[in-house]
């Protein structure tokens, strides 16, 4: 796949001290990290790596995850795949077209996350179609001020 560059407004700021700390992205600009098993095509687990070479994408997430690459945002697949399964990962994306600028292999299965960052974190579960984002309120769990 012909990756575009990654053109990136980070915001880069040094703490108090003089020393740096971990740029930022523009606050126009997410970074969508989007698994790949159930979301954008078919839940196969590790133990059938020969379906996920044959599984079909899900139209409406293709379409939306190119959208949301050519309007600028970082799309990173996160996927429970291991390493071995890479090649036919990277194989299956190009062939159906996926824009993306990273995958990242090995994330934890059985699900149930809770992603600690000291970024703000976003999620949104997938219930089974990709549509625009929209705004909603829920209670969360987060760390006491002390």
């Amino acid at each position: 796949m012909e990756k575009r560059a990654c053109k990136l407004n980070l915001t880069k700021k040094k703490s108090k001290d003089g020393s740096h700390v971990s740029p930022i992205l523009s606050a126009e600009i997410k970074n969508f990290l989007i698994d790949i098993d159930g979301t954008i095509t078919d839940d196969i687990p590790n133990e059938e790596p020969e379906r996920m070479e044959t599984c079909e994408p899900y139209l409406d997430a293709l379409q939306t995850v190119n959208k949301w690459y050519e309007e600028g945002h970082q799309i990173c697949f996160f996927t429970s795949r291991t390493e071995e399964h890479r090649d036919v990962t990277e194989n299956w994306l190009e062939k159906h077209n996926f824009k993306y600028h990273t995958l990242l292999m090995g994330k934890p299965r059985g699900g149930n996350y809770h992603w600690i960052d000291n970024h703000m974190v976003k999620a949104t579960r997938y219930k089974g179609k990709f549509t625009d984002l929209i705004e909603k309120e829920y209670k969360i769990q987060v760390f006491k001020d002390e």
